[in-house]
This record gives structure tokens, sequence and C-alpha cells, in this order.
């Protein structure tokens, strides 16, 4: 009976040490994640002002070639 007691114990304890790594493993994706998401919008926030940028440089190319083709 105490063996099962302990043995019983044993893997409580090996339960209680999993679910502790897994909470960590929880935890540090969910860091990561939210860094990821802030890099990319960064990028996403870059990428839109070069966009605009570069249209504005075409509408200025396109204005004055149609003033020299007159």
């Amino acid at each position: 009976m105490a063996d099962i007691k302990q043995q019983i114990f044993q893997e409580l304890s090996s339960l209680e040490e999993a679910a502790a790594r897994l909470r960590g493993t929880a935890i540090h994706a969910g860091k990561q994640t939210d860094l990821e998401v802030a890099i990319l919008s960064e990028q996403v926030r870059t990428l839109r002002d070069k966009n605009a940028r570069a249209t504005q440089m075409i509408n200025e190319s396109i204005s004055i070639l149609e003033k020299l083709k007159k």
C-alpha cells in the first residue's frame, strides 16, 4: 500500500513539473508572438510609407512627361 502511495506522489510530482514547463513555454511563446507582431507591424508601416513616396514620384514623373509632350 505504501508503495502505491509513493508511486502516486511521484506521478503527481512529475505532472506538476510538466505543467510548470508547459506554462513557461506558453508564456515565452506569447512574448515571442507579441514581438513578431510588433516587428511585422513596423515593416508594414515602412512599406506603406515607401509605397506612398513611390506613388508620388510616379505621379510627378507622369506630370513632367505630359508637360514635355506638349
